[in-house]
């Protein structure tokens, strides 16, 4: 630190040297690195990712402290970001590397509910379930505010390794900005870090499209005898080899033989 307790001021070039030194020796230890990486101004590109950062920005308690974020994650400072249930970690590169940890409140039982009694409605194909894929109706119930995944300022708590006192730092506001990143490439991490599995909404989805529907009763269902009847076929015994078909100019000969021995037949008897 200088004269007034200030710490010396570290270029962002020198900062991403020093935290690349630091990823290789994590790398070496086995940890899996994965930082979080933003082409061009715009930190998330897809809906959910936007949500997530426009519901950060509703936090009017942090609203000073966000736009140094923005850039810190801009410029790549958040050199790690790892998700998993109720908590997020990382590392992110300042003056020194600081360690940020985010831990979430799990959504509540009843709330979860509520959101898969929504998204029944919102799957748009029995295709699409199989494939395990959400639509966009369904990510935007999941991400509606107070009432979807995203934490309100109550749900989430704070805390970085760097001297700053305040609650939300600029490395925490760039954690927070990076997970809208990693959301725009991975949407699915929001149900892990809320600890809910998204095949609780297929499965909801699924019990409203018409193939989960009963079968017809077997009265509306109509077997070869009926078909029979109402038609005039012949249906085979089930299982038993199909017939040729036999030409049009034979069948016509065949029954025309038949109804002259039915002719012969019957004057014989008027005969007698």
């Amino acid at each position: 630190m200088d004269f007034y307790g200030w710490r010396p001021y570290v270029s962002v070039a020198e900062r991403r040297r020093k935290a690349l030194k630091e990823m290789e020796k994590l790398k070496k230890k086995g940890h899996p690195v994965s930082p979080v990486v933003v082409d061009g101004r715009m930190i998330a590109k897809t809906f959910w990712g936007k949500a997530w950062c426009e519901n950060l920005e509703r936090y009017s308690d942090y609203e000073n402290r966000l736009p140094r974020g923005r850039t810190y994650v801009r410029n790549g400072s958040v050199c790690d970001l790892q998700i998993a249930a109720g908590e997020i970690k990382a590392l992110v590169s300042g003056s020194e590397l600081y360690k940020v940890a985010v831990k979430v409140v799990p959504v509540a039982k009843a709330r979860w509910q509520s959101i898969c009694v929504d998204c029944a409605g919102a799957i748009e194909s029995l295709v699409e379930l199989l494939q395990g894929k959400l639509s966009k109706g369904v990510m935007e119930r999941v991400c509606r505010p107070k009432t979807g995944l995203f934490p309100s300022p109550s749900e989430i708590k704070l805390s970085c390794s760097c001297p700053d006192g305040a609650y939300m730092c600029k490395h925490v506001a760039a954690v927070l900005y990076g997970i809208g990143a990693r959301l725009d490439q991975q949407p699915e991490l929001l149900f892990l870090l809320h600890g809910v599995e998204a095949i609780d909404l297929i499965t909801s989805a699924g019990k409203g499209t018409p193939m989960a529907q009963k079968a017809p009763a077997s009265a509306k269902v109509l077997g070869g005898e009926d078909l029979s009847a109402l038609f005039g076929l012949e249906m085979a015994p089930e299982g038993s080899p199909a017939r040729p078909k036999r030409p049009k100019a034979e069948m016509v000969k065949t029954a025309a033989a038949a109804a002259r021995v039915g002719s012969a037949g019957s004057k014989r008897k008027t005969k007698k």
